[in-house]
């Protein structure tokens, strides 16, 4: 997964998120909620920040994928409260986090807009939620683009992960998902006050950022 991630962005994926780190801001003793977190890669840069006083919750609905990301995250010392959970259906009481994450999952969300509402009742007011994840690509660069989903992308799969499938249905969602514009309507919809948007890659990826009022 971590190595299909590297081919497919040429390993921006790792400056993505860390610049949804960054722009995150936790501070020691903040609390954070990590949904769809799978390896762990976000809980991890979060539990650095907010140190021995805060609090980070690793969520996926993906077991296997929990498990992966918990192990790593012992692997390198760090214990961090771990649940599968839906989105949709977050085990959480309200006002409870300071920043609540979703980097690459929201996409694959049945009912998007419940998710969001979900996101916004559990951060305390004043609390940001984070989406990273694929969106519109700017227009002059969306030939390519498509080649490289439709034709390239399969082919990587199959020889790497030996399944081609997989990326065929990513190329599809992305093109599924709600465009920047869409997707900032829809938290605003769902609760947040104010939505900055921050393209990356030439909008290929988007960083939503909802503040709770």
């Amino acid at each position: 997964y971590d190595l299909m991630n590297d081919l497919m962005s040429g390993g921006l994926h790792r400056a993505w998120k860390k610049y949804t780190v960054a722009v995150a801001n936790l501070k020691a003793g903040d609390k954070a909620l990590d949904i769809a977190g799978g390896t762990g890669d976000l809980a991890r840069a979060f539990a650095r920040r907010v140190g021995p006083t805060g609090r980070v919750v690793h969520t996926d609905i993906n077991e296997a994928m929990l498990r992966v990301g918990r192990d790593r995250l012992i692997d390198e010392g760090l214990v961090l409260p771990t649940s599968i959970c839906d989105a949709e259906k977050l085990p959480f009481p309200t006002g409870q986090f300071d920043r609540v994450s979703v980097a690459f999952g929201l996409r694959n969300m049945t009912h998007k807009d419940v998710a969001l509402a979900e996101m916004c009742r559990v951060l305390r007011p004043g609390g940001r939620l984070l989406v990273l994840e694929f969106s519109t690509i700017a227009a002059p660069l969306r030939k390519a683009y498509d080649w490289y989903s439709f034709n390239v992308l399969p082919r990587v799969g199959q020889l790497v992960a030996g399944d081609a499938e997989s990326y065929r249905y990513l190329a599809e969602s992305i093109r599924m998902h709600p465009d920047q514009a869409t997707l900032k309507a829809m938290m605003k919809s769902a609760g947040f006050g104010h939505v900055d948007v921050h393209d990356m890659a030439g909008g290929a990826v988007a960083l939503h950022i909802g503040i709770k009022c």
